[in-house]
């Protein structure tokens, strides 16, 4: 198996040995921390605003703000304060580093960071329903302890908080027609979200599904968000709308290699790194990238073996181990890896185009660096 590292002539294919070690790109970890502190601030206001005006609940009734805060790591099952894994939170990131490194304050950004956040966990929990997952960040997932009617309404509260986040940018100054114009682009890569998912899971019944239609559906799904995030955090600075929609094209690029790489954990990604268990998205029947490329590999009588194994509604383990052998005959984990590193390479040349200079220029850079090989 290849790894994959950057160095000034590009990305090269090197033995896991020579990877440097982990931690050693040069974020700065001090700005990271903080952009962490501010969307925790931010979110949690947000949650307490919405408290102060809802129905009352009784201590027999379940507490729905606090299974918000349950799926974000804030809380324990119980609901008492504890800190667990609350994700990467990449797409918040890039907003408040796009929103500095072209020329803006990064405090500005902080109620549409948070608003992506909690939007893309909003998309969370109704996944893992549809998905039928267990376990998300090594933990249950809010559908397993709570059950699917009440996951369903934890998710629709999570989308309204997101846009009362936003629509509280007008607190830090932001105009109004700039919020509007944030909020309606937010709802509209709500829908193309939407829509990703629903061809995924439709996907999983057909046996015809191209690199085409793939990429399109994970264009919406995984990519429109993170494009949303670099863009808006442009607009917010006050980018020209030839700027904004610069950064909102890196964005995608990092949105299309951040899903390809997903799809790599999916089958290939360690339970104890990705909280997830082991190749779920071959139990699942996901007609992802290594599936694809599976298939166009394959010969005759394994594609019909894989194609009867997909007509089950899921995979036994068997069945999966029977579906993994074949993608190492194939070495299709190499395969999908050198997308990643493709897509990669299309947004590093985006961001070279941008121009860009200072602390947030070079943090972009790394984090983008590190999406090549993240392994959670």
């Amino acid at each position: 198996m290849l790894y994959y590292a950057r160095n000034r002539v590009g990305l090269q294919s090197v033995p896991p040995a020579n990877l440097p070690e982990r931690g050693t790109l040069l974020i700065s970890t001090q700005a990271i921390a903080e952009y962490d502190r501010w969307i925790d601030d931010e979110i949690e206001a947000v949650f307490r605003q919405i408290e102060g005006g809802a129905a009352g609940f009784s201590g027999a009734d379940l507490p729905l703000y606090n299974v918000l805060r349950y799926h974000l790591g804030v809380v324990n099952d119980r609901f008492e304060p504890e800190r667990s894994d609350a994700g990467k939170r990449l797409r918040s990131k890039f907003c408040l580093l796009c929103c500095s490194a072209a020329g803006g304050d990064s405090r500005m950004a902080v109620p549409v960071a948070a608003a992506i956040e909690l939007l893309h966990n909003f998309t969370l929990i109704h996944d893992d329903i549809q998905d039928r997952s267990a376990l998300r960040r090594h933990r249950p997932t809010v559908w397993a302890i709570w059950g699917v009617p009440q996951a369903i309404n934890a998710g629709d509260a999570m989308f309204a908080a997101a846009h009362i986040a936003l629509n509280r940018s007008g607190e830090r100054g932001l105009s109004a027609d700039i919020t509007l114009d944030l909020s309606t682009t937010l709802h509209l890569t709500t829908l193309r979200i939407v829509e990703g998912q629903v061809l995924d899971l439709s996907f999983e019944y057909r046996n015809d599904v191209g690199a085409a239609e793939y990429l399109g559906m994970i264009a919406g799904k995984t990519a429109d968000i993170i494009r949303f995030a670099c863009w808006a955090g442009a607009r917010v600075s006050g980018a020209s709308s030839e700027q904004a929609a610069a950064f909102g094209e890196f964005g995608h690029a990092i949105g299309m290699g951040f899903q390809i790489r997903d799809d790599y954990l999916g089958v290939w990604g360690a339970a104890e790194t990705t909280g997830k268990a082991p190749a779920d998205d071959i139990r699942r029947r996901k007609q992802a990238l290594p599936i694809l490329l599976l298939k166009e590999r394959a010969s005759l009588a394994e594609r019909n073996r894989i194609l009867r194994l997909y007509a089950q509604d899921e995979l036994a383990p068997q069945d999966v181990r029977t579906v993994l052998g074949l993608l190492d005959a194939y070495e299709v984990s190499d395969s999908v890896q050198l997308e990643v590193m493709r897509w990669h390479d299309r947004a590093f040349a985006m961001l070279e185009g941008l121009s860009l200079s200072g602390e947030s220029a070079g943090t972009i850079e790394s984090l983008l660096d590190g999406l090549v090989t993240r392994e959670v």
